[in-house]
């Protein structure tokens, strides 16, 4: 009360409204695996980083890794692509997640694209993620890479996390290859009702990034003539020695061989590990007089063009005559019906793409849609991410995510009916459940389970009811922290159950609860002799217990048919 020493009038604001429940987030997932760029300190554990969009991920974490790709062709035609093993799924991922309704998340970067990340990296970012109080979401996003028992021992670690956090829940992938049996014996029996697993892998709408250098051809025709490349030592200048007719000993580097002497300035080097690759260093200038053996029409070549500064020409056409050299041609251009070896055939020559950008104009655009068709193949957490985000902001965290489309995919790599999810749903040995990812035709991909890991579990057998008290437990858990230190009497009491059955009372109208009538939905009991007794007073202890009504999903309906008689 205050005093009031001197006269005058005085106003005091009477507060009349009780105490409220703020409801915390429900899909604040955490992704943890390896990004192009890390925010992580030599000899530092991860930093869990708040983002909201794709952008800005990007500019904080940098893109995905350019992968490298081999094209098969024929002729002027492709055969085939040999997509990338992808390494590192953080950027894909984020990108699926944002395309399926997520919002902000948590990155927990455990390492760059120098070395894929291991179980000690992923584990130390979970380690840090334990201290970030909103993330309600795990995924652990680059641990599918690991070993069947490296990831297990992973999400074994995880759903521990969220059991002595009560605060979060975890949504597994089972791993490319298995059908969720090695998932199963591996998982273990603790603290299964605090995580998800979802089976198959998904195809997506994402096209992998790569470069024009990144991308290796193979299986070039050979037609006509064969030619030798060399790499110069100066400004990257290549040579090309034509050979024609049945000429299969002599080559370009027989040819300077016998030509060369101590006194030309020509080098050759055998040291480099292919020895198809072999160098010749030219100087950019001789003064040297060669011998007549000497390639002459190298020599003065090179110093014309040095001198013409002709910086469009890509290097030499060298053609032989004898163990002379007729002619020697600055090229524009590289000539890809030739192979790449010391004069001799070679089906299996390679190239990269950026080689036929001007040679091979249509065929280098083919490759190109070659490419662009070529689509990522992800594990569907991250996905499954994005739903869990979308359901909880449009219907409430109490909808089961499922029956619910994924966007940017085109199917799951397995497809399953009724019979193949049997098994997946209901475990009769170890009642594990696995969600199934399934296409329905006119539908498109859905999401067709809403089952923890728990899945033979009465009370936590549903994501949505284990998630909804997550919410219920942690928002009233925040908000009656007024009460710490405050008299333990009935006043207290009357404000702490008024003001979590407010807000019971607003999850019941909004259908989170089930009940006819408000008492049917949930109760909030506190007091002494209710749920304390004097030693509990004493020792300054106040017991609140709350009993909820969740909602089930109705996971099996049952329509019952029968004739009816007639009856006129």
């Amino acid at each position: 009360m205050t005093t009031y020493k001197a006269p005058g009038v005085y106003t005091e604001e009477i507060s009349t409204f009780p105490p409220s429940v703020a409801e915390v987030s429900t899909a604040i997932p955490a992704f943890i695996g390896c990004t192009e760029n890390t925010n992580m300190e030599n000899g530092k554990p991860p930093v869990p980083t708040r983002i909201s969009t794709l952008l800005e991920y990007t500019e904080r974490f940098g893109g995905a890794k350019n992968e490298d790709v081999t094209v098969t062709i024929s002729g002027d035609e492709v055969t085939g692509v040999t997509p990338p093993s992808l390494e590192f799924l953080m950027f894909y991922s984020l990108d699926m997640y944002f395309k399926n309704g997520g919002g902000p998340c948590y990155i927990v970067s455990v390492g760059d694209y120098n070395s894929a990340a291991s179980k000690a990296d992923i584990e130390a970012g979970l380690t840090a993620l334990k201290k970030e109080d909103e993330p309600t979401l795990i995924v652990l996003t680059d641990a599918v890479k690991l070993s069947d028992t490296d990831y297990n021992s992973l999400c074994q670690t995880a759903l521990m996390q969220c059991k002595e956090l009560k605060d979060r829940f975890c949504i597994f992938d089972i791993k490319d290859g298995d059908d969720g049996e090695k998932f199963r014996n591996g998982i273990g029996t603790n603290n299964l009702k605090y995580g998800a697993a979802y089976y198959p892998y998904i195809k997506t709408a994402l096209n992998f990034p790569y470069t024009d250098d990144s991308v290796t051809v193979t299986g070039l025709s050979l037609s006509g003539d064969t030619t030798a490349e060399y790499e110069t030592g100066i400004n990257g200048v290549r040579i090309f020695y034509t050979k024609t007719g049945n000429d299969t000993t002599t080559t370009l580097k027989t040819i300077i061989e016998e030509g060369t002497t101590a006194n030309i300035g020509f080098a050759i080097d055998d040291s480099v590990a292919d020895a198809k690759k072999l160098t010749i260093s030219l100087p950019q200038g001789t003064t040297k007089n060669p011998s007549s053996a000497t390639p002459t029409a190298l020599v003065n070549a090179w110093s014309s063009w040095k001198n013409n500064n002709a910086n469009d020409a890509k290097g030499f056409d060298i053609q032989k005559a004898g163990k002379g050299l007729a002619s020697v041609t600055p090229k524009a251009e590289f000539d890809l019906k030739y192979a790449k070896d010391l004069g001799n055939a070679d089906a299996g020559a390679k190239y990269t793409l950026q080689e036929f950008q001007y040679d091979k104009t249509a065929l280098y655009n083919k490759i190109k849609l070659a490419l662009d068709q070529e689509k990522i193949v992800l594990p569907p957490s991250s996905a499954i991410a994005g739903v869990y985000a979308s359901v909880d902001r449009d219907s409430g965290v109490w909808k089961a995510p499922a029956n619910v489309s994924l966007n940017s995919v085109t199917g799951p790599v397995v497809r399953l009916n009724n019979a193949d999810q049997e098994d997946l749903n209901i475990d009769i040995n170890s009642g594990k459940s696995i969600n199934a990812i399934r296409a329905f035709a006119g539908k498109g991909t859905i999401v067709w389970g809403a089952r923890t890991l728990a899945g033979n579990d009465n009370e936590w057998r549903y994501i949505s009811v284990r998630r909804l008290f997550n919410m219920v437990e942690e928002s009233v858990q925040k908000s009656t922290a007024f009460a710490v230190f405050e008299p333990n009497t009935a006043m207290t009491w009357l404000k702490v159950r008024s003001m979590i059955e407010g807000y019971l009372d607003g999850l019941w109208r909004e259908g989170a609860l089930a009940g006819a009538a408000a008492d049917q939905a949930f109760f909030v009991n506190v007091g002494l002799g209710t749920t304390m007794t004097t030693k509990d007073i004493n020792e300054g202890r106040m017991n609140i217990e709350i009993g909820l009504a969740a909602v089930r999903p109705a996971e099996f309906i049952i329509l019952k048919f029968s004739h009816k008689l007639q009856e006129s």
